[in-house]
């Protein structure tokens, strides 16, 4: 039965309490793991006539060509595989539960760490494209007294895009956990010799809250991704 009291800790880095190992670290870590071999599956032996796998990876680049296109503009195709990186990272980190292991982005040190680099490379094409002083200046706009509640809604964003992604998931977490804990306690008060009520019902929620919820939350955060970073660059 899954835990909702927060992700294990394994050890610590160097004996040293303030660098912990936890269970993300290591889950994510075999994320990334089955990603590139997935990856590296999809490209090998590329031929000009396409065969299935082939054809799986040409869509997928396709598609997130033409999300980048329609949502930052033409020229911006160089955002294109941190876009992949992204969703992919976020389908597999969240559907990780469904192979017995704790979804990444049930954890905010997860999506909060997604979203701080996304505010990195808003603030940058800010500054790329109106230099400091006119990002600075923006800050005092339509009128000086706006500044500090425009200052409170840049520090927002990545807050708000982490805290989303993560209050879906970790909600479903919770959801799932006490639904079998109920179910689990109807079998036992019933006096059936396995939890038969455990069987069914749980497959249905998590078809919900592990697949539907983690494609709608990547495609979410990969959206306002490129909302955000698109309309930096104006």
């Amino acid at each position: 039965m899954p835990e909702v009291n927060g992700p294990k800790i394994y050890t610590y880095l160097f004996d040293n309490p303030a660098l912990p190992i936890t269970e993300t670290m290591v889950n994510y870590w075999i994320v990334m793991a089955f990603i590139l071999i997935l990856c590296l599956f999809l490209t090998s032996k590329m031929e000009k006539i396409p065969k299935a796998k082939q054809a799986i990876a040409e869509k997928i680049v396709t598609m997130v060509d033409g999300l980048v296109d329609q949502n930052m503009g033409k020229n911006c195709r160089q955002y294109s595989p941190f876009i992949a990186t992204l969703m992919f990272s976020s389908v597999f980190g969240t559907l990780a539960s469904l192979f017995t292991l704790r979804s990444v982005t049930a954890d905010l040190n997860t999506t909060l760490g997604w979203a701080i680099i996304v505010f990195g490379l808003i603030t940058y094409n800010k500054i790329k494209t109106n230099g400091f002083g006119g990002y600075l200046k923006g800050f005092a706009q339509p009128i000086a007294v706006m500044t500090p509640l425009n200052l409170l809604s840049e520090l927002a964003t990545p807050l708000s895009m982490s805290f989303r992604h993560f209050g879906n998931i970790a909600g479903g977490l919770v959801i799932s956990t006490l639904m079998l804990s109920a179910l689990q306690s109807l079998s036992s008060a019933l006096g059936l010799p396995i939890p038969l009520f455990q069987l069914g019902i749980p497959g249905v929620a998590s078809l919900y809250f592990d697949l539907f919820a983690a494609c709608i939350q990547a495609f979410i955060f990969s959206m306002l991704t490129m909302a955000y970073v698109g309309a930096a660059r104006e």
